[in-house]
């Protein structure tokens, strides 16, 4: 029975029989306008939300919901569709310059994205569309008036709020504009469910936007276990990517930004060499992934901040890579790094653990739910490098830690699975279906 958890952790059977009499919507719009599912994760803005979109689409049509993904073109040689899979199909949308948009500029776009949306509607019979899914607040505001305009429930993913990025900022980082904080107190009160990754999460809708609890529902994102796996150990995946079989290796995958704090990684590690001098010869530090955000202003920030330490002999950095690797170099590593700012849940984290890889990462948001202190990585509170520093010695004199928290990881990530994930997205649907039409009933009687 596929579940989704209240957000007082309670699991919520909501496939229970009464729910099975709702039927499940045929045919589903997903809205995510500044990034599309096409694009490559790990640099400018395409991230976790980027894999959750596309992984979450192939699942929900596998359970024979048809899903369109709406997303804005960025170069002029995109087709109007593309099918990514069967029953996925994604719909670019014509709206301001194809090029050159930071995602701080798209609010000015909304309204010809939303009329894009109108268009390819209005091709359709009436009734084609049965729900709304958009994934962050800029989605937020074209599914509000698609939903309104077709008389159909709207679903909402927030994946990263204002009030919480702006209450954790790293060192120099920008706030978050209050339009945004407008928009995502009016995106919640307008929507029929609201989708939260973790119970903190679901919370924080609650007590920074006044989320209304009995419509907000917490489902997992998922991890592709097919993918993302052991397969045939750290010792071949280090083989293949040329890196020395007994040397230390702590991985930071992602955005470099400051949110996502890769300079804490590197500061630990000037940290630990100057401890350990000796270590320097048997450690690798490598950062997988490219600028984004705030971290645009300074691309090349990084690698002088590893010179400035003293430290750049050490590192190597890469540019972002495809899933497949993606997880060769999780299963590479000695341990994953996250030291983040700000988390609605760290997708990676999990992708890493499933892989085989213990994770150490800041206790922030829904990284405490991703990672099991002490079983399958660490959980550090703050971002203090020395206290990052402390627990890297501890996997350099216990390479045994590697091994034992790996299999644990890899366990643990077992229960991650898109399949229950897109279950519980499908269940949520349903319920805000139901909902919807009683509302409307209501109204009519």
């Amino acid at each position: 029975m596929s579940q989704y958890v209240s957000r007082f952790g309670r699991r919520s059977a909501t496939a229970s029989p009464r729910l099975r009499m709702h039927r499940r919507p045929r045919r589903v719009a997903m809205l995510s306008v500044h990034t599309s599912p096409l694009h490559q994760p790990g640099t400018g803005d395409a991230g976790g939300m980027n894999v959750y979109i596309v992984e979450l689409a192939q699942r929900l049509a596998a359970l024979n919901i048809e899903v369109e993904i709406f997303t804005r073109a960025t170069t002029a040689s995109l087709a109007p569709s593309v099918e990514l899979s069967p029953g996925v199909l994604v719909r670019h949308v014509d709206a301001g310059p194809y090029e050159g948009l930071a995602k701080e500029d798209l609010p000015a776009q909304l309204c010809a994205f939303t009329h894009g949306v109108m268009q390819a509607w209005a091709g359709h019979r009436p009734g084609y569309y049965d729900l709304v899914h958009s994934h962050y607040w800029l989605s937020g505001h074209v599914g509000w008036l698609a939903a309104q305009r077709w008389g159909v429930p709207l679903v909402h993913a927030m994946h990263t709020m204002a009030k919480v990025k702006n209450a954790s900022l790293a060192e120099g980082d920008t706030p978050e504009p209050a339009a945004r904080v407008i928009g995502e107190t009016q995106i919640v009160s307008a929507a029929d469910r609201l989708i939260a990754n973790t119970d903190d999460e679901a919370d924080e809708l609650v007590r920074h936007y006044g989320a209304d609890p009995g419509k907000t529902a917490v489902v997992h994102p998922g991890v592709n276990l097919d993918r993302f796996c052991p397969g045939d150990g750290r010792a071949a995946a280090r083989a293949r990517l040329g890196l020395p079989q007994d040397a230390l290796i702590p991985l930071f995958a992602g955005r470099i930004q400051p949110l996502k704090a890769p300079d804490v990684l590197l500061r630990a590690v000037a940290a630990l060499l100057e401890q350990r001098p000796a270590l320097r010869a048997n450690i690798v530090v490598p950062i997988v992934g490219g600028p984004s955000g705030s971290g645009l202003a300074k691309p090349e920030g990084l690698q002088k901040l590893a010179a400035r330490l003293g430290i750049a002999d050490v590192v190597r950095f890469r540019p972002p890579v495809g899933q497949e690797q993606l997880a060769d170099w999780f299963r590479a590593a000695s341990v994953l790094v996250m030291p983040s700012y700000s988390e609605s849940f760290g997708l990676v984290a999990i992708e890493a653990q499933a892989a085989g890889t213990p994770v150490l990462a800041a206790s922030v948001g829904g990284l405490p739910v991703a990672v099991r202190d002490g079983r399958t990585g660490f959980l550090v509170q703050g971002h203090d490098p020395v206290a990052y520093a402390r627990v890297l010695g501890e996997f350099a004199d216990r390479p045994e830690l590697v091994d034992r928290m790996g299999g644990a990881a890899a366990a643990h990530a077992q229960s991650f699975g898109w399949d229950t994930s897109a279950a519980a997205t499908a269940d949520v649907y349903t319920a805000a279906l139901h909902a919807h039409r009683r509302r409307v009933r209501s109204h009519h009687v």
